[in-house]
């Protein structure tokens, strides 16, 4: 389930739109300020941030900008509801990396789109890199001392099989995949498997 952090001082606004998106399949966490948004981030990482512009003192322009400088957070993408609309908000809101600006009144229906389209497009990336990264690895200086079912094995991590997956897909047991998980961990000298998938991606 996606979860999305909801921003917006108008709290008849919030709550309306919480039991949409709600109704669509989200997790909503809400929130009526900036600050109280920065207490959720510190505790939660959200797929995807909807907030107002117009909000006292920290306002949605501030917020963003504290999001790019954090390593943890500046990944997550940013949709602006807000009734400034005027073309020079706009563009002030996409520099600052907004992922879409929505201006008051809006179909809700519009926003679920938008949602939508911004997952869809950050899958097809994932997807693309991932797929990138496993062609790449066949060429690769570090697959010359693996062994064929290791390599096999580790295409298999790079593209997120879990060990049980990995067993059924290969046809081989359970035990023998954490062994060869193990030796790939040493050989590569990687403490976990996201360490070790990360190892192969870098060389994209």
């Amino acid at each position: 389930m996606k979860r999305i952090l909801l921003i917006d001082d108008d709290q008849n606004l919030v709550s309306l739109l919480s039991s949409y998106l709600i109704g669509e399949g989200f997790f909503v966490h809400s929130v009526y300020d900036i600050r109280s948004a920065l207490v959720v981030l510190k505790k939660d990482s959200p797929d995807l941030i909807i907030s107002d512009i117009m909000i006292q003192k920290l306002n949605g322009y501030d917020f963003i900008k504290v999001l790019k400088l954090d390593p943890f957070v500046f990944h997550i993408p940013v949709i602006f509801l807000t009734a400034k609309g005027m073309t020079a908000d706009r563009i002030k809101g996409y520099n600052l990396g907004c992922h879409a600006y929505l201006t008051k009144p809006f179909n809700p229906r519009e926003l679920l789109a938008i949602i939508k389209s911004i997952f869809r497009n950050i899958e097809i990336l994932q997807k693309r890199s991932i797929y990138s990264a496993t062609r790449t690895f066949a060429s690769t200086n570090i697959s010359t001392n693996l062994t064929p079912r290791e390599r096999s094995i580790l295409k298999l991590v790079v593209q997120g099989y879990m060990n049980k997956e990995i067993a059924i897909n290969l046809n081989i047991g359970l035990r023998n995949v954490e062994k060869y998980i193990g030796r790939l961990l040493s050989k590569m000298n990687c403490r976990n498997r996201i360490e070790l998938a990360k190892l192969i991606m870098d060389f994209d």
